[in-house]
């Protein structure tokens, strides 16, 4: 177990800041922040259930954050986070059980998928939602099996979420994003409540990556909304090629 000193608290902080930024405006924060906890020396589960602590940490931000702005919806928000949370309650008994080699392997093969389907122009796929009758009883399937991903993957699943949101719901990347958090603020619960009963949480990184964060998470929120989809757009792409090479070269 790493040493709680100073320099490993401040490291990560300015980790769990990067993450939180990437976490609201794209995802895979936790693929940064895992790395980085297994690196220093932490148990993999360990630095599992104490990522978890600080993505219902920045999840609440999120939502908060939201709020502040006047950017918020939260009778939808609620419907679409309760659709996931059975499959995200499922997800998190078999979160401690993922094999590491087969994990990094789908998570790579699902970002590829979800570059192509995430780049094309919105207005092809406002239009493609609209044309297809099976769209409206897809949903709850489909957000069951994001909240199963969430709660038993959890790291990529932001990606998983706009992709979902915005295929079966036709929405912009801003509202997207503002559903996004409350949607995994539900699903998350129960993750973090197995993670904190099996004691496969550290408080001192828990603690400091959530602090990161929320400073994180402050920012994406604010610089989302003066920016626009474009500039969302051009994270998103960015971080999901990173990481789908990162993760295939492993």
């Amino acid at each position: 177990m790493p040493a709680a000193d100073p320099f490993n608290f401040i490291l990560l902080v300015v980790v769990g800041a990067v993450a939180g930024f990437l976490n609201v405006l794209a995802g895979g924060g936790s693929a940064l922040t895992i790395p980085l906890m297994i690196f220093m020396g932490y148990d993999a589960t360990v630095a599992n259930g104490s990522n978890r602590i600080a993505i219902q940490v920045e999840a609440l931000t999120g939502v908060y954050a939201y709020k502040k702005q006047k950017h918020s919806d939260f009778p939808f928000s609620l419907k679409l986070a309760l659709m996931t949370l059975p499959g995200g309650i499922l997800g998190a008994f078999y979160a401690v059980k993922i094999d590491d080699a087969l994990f990094t392997k789908i998570l790579g093969v699902v970002m590829i998928l979800i570059i192509i389907t995430l780049m094309f122009p919105k207005s092809e796929v406002i239009e493609h939602a609209k044309n297809h009758k099976w769209s409206s009883w897809l949903q709850w399937p489909v957000m069951f099996a994001v909240g199963f991903y969430g709660g038993f993957i959890q790291a990529g699943v932001g990606f998983v979420i706009m992709a979902t949101l915005l295929h079966l719901y036709g929405m912009d990347l801003i509202r997207i994003n503002m559903h996004k958090v409350f949607i995994v603020m539900v699903f998350t619960v129960p993750a973090v409540i197995m993670f904190i009963w099996t004691g496969n949480v550290n408080w001192f990184a828990a603690v400091a990556l959530s602090i990161g964060m929320m400073g994180g998470t402050f920012a994406a929120v604010k610089i989302s909304l003066k920016k626009g989809e474009k500039f969302v757009r051009l994270i998103l792409g960015v971080s999901l090629l990173i990481i789908a090479a990162k993760l295939f070269l492993i």
